[in-house]
């Protein structure tokens, strides 16, 4: 989630600890083993690519007497997932081909077949038919530098500028050991979020139903939240300790007319930074409250028998709860980012970090935290949107883990390891762990947790059943998907004239 990659990710291609990754944990496509009906079989088919048996069997088990009301939602979630599925592998290989050619105009079809041996082409074989995802083309530049070298006009990614080392990552650090704080540089912003439903995409006099994400208090990083405005008018704030917090609204659709909500607010925002001296780290004591987040959470976070050897590679023999961190920390940083297909298609967004070759920030984080609390490191989400200097917005996840006796700190794998340029200043080899255990304030988080209830609760499927940052919507007669409205961010530094504005679809 969220257009981010650093440049150690950029330069990393094809490396070593994915080709271990690809090589020795690529673990085989589930296959349908029967022709049954239950949620779990038709899944698997899903999986399979079999999406007419999968069909087939759905009908078969929703006409069948005495189906429990769970096992009807899961299959017809099936269905939807069906759907979603095909909304991000649209591109035969030909039509793949023609894409990578706009900036490869010589491209060899044995180029192509050498990349998409390699799994740098994500592909899904559906009812017999190869079909590609529809961003394999710009993620192939991320994940291939042979692929980057062979662009007629290269041109560098529009990445966020704190995933680099620069000036404000030193100044957060000064100030802290100057304060002797861990929170510090506040700076207080206006936002303005907007979903936008597409005319007619709900009948006219229906009403429709909006949950625009907003912002959580959490001491030391955000605070002073307040409401300056909506539209309409009329809103349902969430309670500020709900694990996706949201602000509700309802209108009614008008005729060829799109329908439009809005909600603005301000808050104060903080650097964290904390000063971590390994020697002083030692295992938690697993209490009542820490115990959720050293525990498994199906379907996304699971201790497979292939994340426990992965985590053996990576650990070694290592004992120090901050030093394994270091280790997951860096191993997870090696995987290249890429544009993400959506996460309610994944069975197990962890493990499909594990064995893809890339990931976005939000399947990074959660693959660190199962890792993390594999190891019996208490660890936990975070997620909302980045709004950088230099004009770059987007939604982006991270998380926390829980270091004792330093407590919870911050931490974001997708920005990773800050590694000193080519003039290195001094403190700048303390900064390369920047953000285990520190984090910029150029982000607002709005969820504390994944896969948790909105409020109000959603009457029909939800968009995303992981994550709340896009917003969600529905009517009557069901849920709108992400091919049917789009969002956008507007933020202001209060006091300052500076504005930058985002609009975008709401697919990733």
């Amino acid at each position: 989630m969220g257009n981010v990659a650093t440049a150690s990710h950029q330069a990393s291609g094809h490396g070593s600890r994915l080709l271990f990754v690809l090589a020795l944990l690529a673990a085989p496509c589930a296959l349908a083993r029967a022709a049954g009906g239950t949620p779990a079989d038709v899944a698997a088919m899903v999986d399979a690519g079999q999406f007419q048996a999968a069909g087939a069997a759905i009908g078969r088990a929703l006409a069948a007497p005495g189906l429990a009301s769970a096992d009807r939602q899961a299959l017809l979630f099936q269905r939807e997932r069906m759907h979603r599925i095909a909304l991000d592998f649209t591109l035969d290989a030909d039509a793949l081909k023609a894409r990578i050619r706009q900036q490869i105009p010589d491209l060899r079809d044995e180029e192509f077949r050498r990349w998409d041996a390699h799994g740098l082409l994500e592909h899904m074989v559906i009812d017999g038919r190869t079909l590609y995802f529809k961003r394999d083309a710009s993620n192939l530049f991320r994940l291939s530098d042979e692929a980057a070298m062979r662009r007629a006009h290269p041109a560098p990614f529009d990445d966020d500028p704190m995933g680099a080392l620069n000036d404000y990552h030193r100044k957060v650090r000064h100030a802290a050991l100057k304060e002797q704080r861990s929170s510090v540089e506040p700076h207080r912003v206006r936002i303005t979020q907007t979903l936008t439903v597409d005319a007619d995409a709900v009948p006219a006099g229906q009403v429709v139903r909006a949950w625009i994400p907003y912002p959580k208090p959490l001491p030391g990083q955000q605070e002073d939240i307040r409401y300056v405005a909506s539209e309409p008018a009329r809103h349902e704030l969430a309670p500020a300790d709900a694990p996706q917090r949201t602000a509700y609204f309802e209108k009614t659709a008008q005729a060829g007319k799109p329908t439009a909500f809005s909600v603005t607010y301000e808050l104060t925002l903080d650097a964290q930074y904390h000063v971590i001296d390994p020697a002083n780290v030692v295992p938690a004591k697993i209490t009542p409250e820490l115990a959720p987040y050293v525990a498994e959470r199906p379907p996304h976070v699971v201790f497979t028998e292939q994340m426990r050897l992965f985590s053996r590679q990576v650990v070694g023999d290592e004992t120090n709860p901050y030093r394994i961190a270091q280790k997951l920390f860096a191993a997870v940083d090696e995987i290249p980012w890429a544009g993400a297909r959506e996460y309610s298609t994944i069975p197990n967004i962890s493990d499909y970090a594990l064995h893809a070759g890339h990931a976005d920030c939000g399947q990074q984080t959660l693959l660190l935290i199962t890792l993390l609390r594999m190891n019996g490191i208490p660890a936990r989400w975070q997620s909302g949107a980045i709004f950088a200097p230099g004009g770059y917005d987007d939604i982006h996840d991270w998380g926390q883990l829980y270091l004792a006796p330093y407590g919870w700190v911050p931490m974001d794998v997708t920005f990773g390891r800050l590694r000193p340029g080519a003039h290195p200043k001094p403190g700048d080899d303390a900064l390369e762990w920047f953000y285990l255990g520190g984090l910029d304030a150029w982000r607002v988080a709005f969820n504390s947790d994944f896969g948790q209830p909105l409020v109000p609760a959603k009457r029909h499927f939800r968009s995303d059943t992981v994550d709340s940052q896009r917003g969600e919507v529905e009517w009557s007669g069901g849920n709108l998907y992400y091919d049917q409205w789009h969002y956008g961010f507007t933020w202001t530094p209060v006091g300052a004239p500076a504005t930058t504005t985002t609009q975008g679809s709401a697919h990733r």
